[in-house]
Order: C-alpha cells, then sequence, then structure tokens
C-alpha cells in the first residue's frame, strides 16, 4: 500500500444504512416526492431518477439518505452501484454507505466501491444457497483505502477525464456497431421486399416443409449427435454457440432429427430471429422447426436469409400472441407470403446477402471486441488507482 494511505474497514470509516421502503399496500406513501431506488436501477453510474417513488409520507416512513450517497446491492446481483446526485429512499437489497466529507470526497468512495476489489470482498461474503446475500454486518468487514482529501481529489480528477474518454469511445463504437447491423439489415429488407419481373408470391407451406418427425434421444443412433436448442444459437447472426452431445446434456424428451440440407428456425420469442444452417447432422428442440427447402422452389441459404429478415419476423410476431411465452405455431408459419424469383436469381442474391452478412459479422466482432477492450480498461484503471499506482 502507498506511502501515508490507511487502510480500514467500511464500518468502523462510515455509517452505513439496509433500506426500507413502507408497506405496498398502502397506495398514501407512493407518488412522487422522493425517488424510490432498486438494484435494477443501480448502473455503476450516477443516479438522479428511479422509476418509482413515495409520497411525503412515505418518505417519513422509509430509508432515506442525502444526496452524494453510494448505493450497493447486497442481496441477487451482488455490487451494482450508483451515487445519489439527489435525496433517496431505497429498498431492502440495497445498503447505503454516507461519506462522512471529512474523510473522503464521495466521488472517490464511489469510484472505489466499483473496483473489483471491492466487488471481490463482497462476493466473497455472499451467503445463501440460491440467493447470495450480504448482511449489513458483513458489508461494514469489507475493507477500503483512505489516502489525504488531496491526494483522493487527484484520483478523481484523473478517473473522471479518463472515464470520460472511455464513454466518448463506448459511444463512438456502439453507434458504428449499430450502422453496420443497419446496412445489412437495409440490403435484406430491400431483398424480401421487392417484386422483380417473373418473381411469384407463394406461401412458405408451398416452398419448405417440416419432413421430421420427433424421435427418443436416447436411443444408440441418435445419443451421440450434437442436439441444438434455441439457447445454442446467437440472436441475428446464425451462429451456434456452446454446441454440446445428447449424451452430455442427458436429452431424454423427444427430439427432431435434422441434417445440413435443412434450416433451423426458433419457435420460440420470434423478436429474437433465431435461425441457422447446420452444417452437421443432429437434433434439435422440439420448440425448433427443421425446414427443409423444397427442391426447384428455394434454395437453403435464401430461406435462411428469408426467415433473417424483419418482413418475415414482423409476420411471426403478429401471429405469436399467446398467454406465457410467445410462440409461433406451424400454421401461422407456413401461411407467410412471400414474392420469389427463380433459383438462379436466388442463388445470387443470397451469395450478395452471405458476402455482406460476413464483413457485418466482422465489423461487428471488432466493435465488440473494441467496447470489451475499454471495459477492461475502465477495470485497470480503477485497479491501479487503489493500489497506489496511479
Amino acid at each position: 500500500m502507498k506511502v501515508g494511505w490507511k487502510k480500514i474497514t467500511l464500518g468502523t470509516a462510515f455509517e452505513t444504512v439496509t433500506g426500507n421502503t413502507p408497506p405496498k399496500n398502502n397506495l398514501d406513501f407512493y407518488g412522487q416526492f422522493m425517488p424510490l431506488v432498486k438494484p435494477p436501477e443501480l448502473c455503476d453510474t450516477t443516479l438522479d431518477f428511479a422509476e418509482d417513488g413515495l409520497s411525503e409520507a412515505g418518505a417519513e416512513v422509509a430509508r432515506t439518505v442525502p444526496p452524494n450517497s453510494i448505493l450497493v446491492s447486497c442481496i441477487g446481483n451482488l455490487g451494482k452501484v450508483g451515487l445519489n446526485t439527489v435525496s433517496v429512499a431505497f429498498n431492502q437489497q440495497i445498503n447505503a454507505i454516507l461519506p462522512d466529507v471529512g474523510k473522503v470526497i464521495p466521488k472517490f468512495m464511489f469510484y472505489q466501491v466499483l473496483s473489483c476489489s471491492f466487488k471481490k470482498q463482497l462476493e466473497a461474503l455472499a451467503s445463501g444457497t440460491t440467493v447470495p446475500i450480504v448482511n449489513k454486518s458483513k458489508f461494514n468487514s469489507i475493507e477500503v483505502v483512505l489516502p489525504s482529501l488531496p491526494e483522493q481529489q487527484r484520483i478523481v480528477s484523473i478517473l473522471d477525464e479518463a472515464f470520460d474518454g472511455i464513454v466518448t469511445a463506448k459511444a463512438n463504437a456502439e453507434k458504428n456497431l449499430k450502422n453496420a447491423r443497419a446496412l445489412f439489415e437495409s440490403y435484406l429488407q430491400s431483398v424480401f421486399t421487392q417484386r422483380g419481373e417473373g418473381w411469384v408470391e407463394k406461401k412458405l407451406g408451398d416452398i419448405c416443409a417440416i419432413t421430421s418427425t420427433l424421435v427418443d434421444p436416447r436411443k444408440d443412433e441418435f445419443i451421440d449427435l450434437t442436439h441444438v436448442g434455441a439457447g445454442n444459437i446467437k440472436p441475428q447472426t446464425g451462429v451456434f454457440v456452446e454446441l454440446k452431445t445428447v449424451r452430455e446434456e442427458d436429452l431424454i424428451s423427444g427430439k427432431f432429427l435434422f441434417d445440413e440440407s435443412m434450416v433451423l428456425y426458433s419457435k420460440i420469442r420470434p423478436y429474437l430471429m433465431k435461425v441457422a444452417r447446420p452444417r452437421f447432422n443432429g437434433l434439435c428442440s422440439a420448440d425448433m422447426y427443421p425446414l427443409a427447402p423444397l427442391p426447384n422452389e428455394i434454395t437453403r441459404d435464401y430461406l435462411f436469409h428469408l426467415l433473417l429478415s424483419n418482413h418475415f419476423t414482423d409476420y411471426a410476431i403478429q401471429g405469436s400472441a399467446r398467454a406465457g411465452m410467445p410462440k409461433v405455431n406451424r400454421e401461422h408459419l407456413f401461411e407467410f407470403r412471400v414474392w420469389l424469383p427463380a433459383v438462379k436469381k436466388q442463388k445470387e442474391l443470397a451469395s450478395k446477402l452471405d458476402a455482406l452478412h460476413e464483413e457485418t459479422q466482422h465489423l461487428e466482432f471488432i466493435y465488440q471486441q473494441k467496447l470489451a477492450a475499454l471495459d477492461e480498461l475502465k477495470k485497470s484503471l480503477l485497479h491501479q488507482a487503489f493500489s497506489g499506482e496511479l
């Protein structure tokens, strides 16, 4: 530790309080007088609003803290943080640190609570088998460092400037990422809404079919095949992730057999646009449709891009309204109408879409890497700041 710095427990250095809110069945306690903060609203930034609020009467019976308090989620999603800029109330899942301005600059304490060192201590203190919990006593035992106030101000100034730059860089990367996706989606939309010469309108049920039947995955001929569920397809990309065999997943319920001539389409939550072209034979979840393109009607690649289009997705969403989880039934799926060119033209268009899709994926990978690098840079700066290396 740097010379002149003190290491002290949170409870010894500061007052901490656990949140408390009025009974929900008394509506007189709720209104717009004071924000009521819950863990989802803690986004590791300054906090000046909340979706819910308390009335003046509710604020009198709730646990409230003044501006420049640090709110920390200590039940469930541990370590989410907010620095409030106004007086707020907060619920029982949150502990608040009330910085003593004679000892610490609130922004310095906020940044320290964001550091990996603080979060590791918090997670190590958690109890509970299903929902992690850190009670107030354990929370108070977390160790923090306190340099002199001028040193704190120096560190805060450096972090403020660095983090402002990171925010700008992330905004630019996210904008570029969005633009890359928009370019592909725009071209995709133009392909499937045009009606060129010689194009004919057909139902999806006339150009592809579900030829597979449910099989028992426990049988010897199926147990070592790769299994694909909706969770194994990344939304809007056609990319498989974390694939395992039937044996590895110990599956017992019926699955559809598919081969590499088919397109897999997840009928659950159609807005996620989970579509894929397998390059292998396997079994897929009963919540997926293994669609076999009919010869001389539609190519597999053209069908894949069709199912990824907003034109189709909007239709699928309209027909998936139901209690519980949105799901596209087979009848609605096959009623979808599309204008189709000849197979030769389909191959030409699909080839262009594949090239643009590949380029988009490459750009997305670059921008995602940049975003991840910026997150790592922020963590590194926080580590340096509170280990005396900044």
